[in-house]
């Protein structure tokens, strides 16, 4: 799903961040990393949002994986509204699974597949990792028809940004990136 769209819009591997008017409340302030957009849709996580009620070592532990005592700390995150009983890992290329990894840019690949975390748990996964339930899904054309009306904005993705930034500060990071002060950010569009 990497093709380059027919309008040159080319989302995959890239961040989109939720404008202050987004309309639906589960993209309310979210920083969504894009693993996939071609003219079938769009697939990205929200990298923003930690789950308060699990941690990465209970979703282990559902599973059946062994937790050792340290290395599997960590928040999971809310990657989005569909399928949110489905795990995806977003991670450094550094790490490939026997299975499949998709390797979405030359910095972040993502593995959805179990032997992933039974790895992260053995400490033989991804140097980097952030681990969602959910995802974000598109069908062809909305999200371009989003971004049309000013639902959300795009910034290129840095590891810096997706994995060492505090969830609390990586939307107002996402925006600065671009030069963006997000105080200056209204709810309401204008159009000319």
């Amino acid at each position: 799903m990497s093709e380059t769209q027919g309008d040159g819009l080319e989302l995959t591997g890239r961040l989109l961040i939720a404008m202050p008017g987004m309309g639906d409340p589960r993209f309310s302030h979210s920083v969504v990393f894009m693993c996939a957009h071609s003219n079938d849709g769009a697939m990205g996580l929200i990298i923003n949002k930690a789950l308060e009620e699990v941690q990465l070592a209970d979703l282990l532990r559902q599973l059946s994986i062994s937790v050792p005592d340290k290395g599997c700390e960590g928040d999971l995150y809310y990657g989005g509204p569909v399928e949110g009983g489905r795990g995806f890992v977003l991670h450094a290329p550094d790490y490939e699974s026997a299975l499949q990894t998709l390797q979405v840019s030359d910095a972040f690949s993502m593995t959805a597949t179990q032997d992933v975390l039974e790895d992260m748990a053995s400490n033989s996964g991804p140097s980097r990792s952030l681990v969602a339930l959910g995802y974000s899904g598109w069908g062809p054309g909305q999200l371009e028809g989003e971004i049309t009306q000013n639902g959300w904005l795009i910034c290129d993705a840095s590891e810096a940004l997706v994995f060492d930034t505090a969830n609390a500060d990586k939307w107002a990071a996402a925006l600065q990136s671009l030069g963006i002060d997000p105080l200056t950010l209204s709810a309401t569009a204008g159009h000319a």
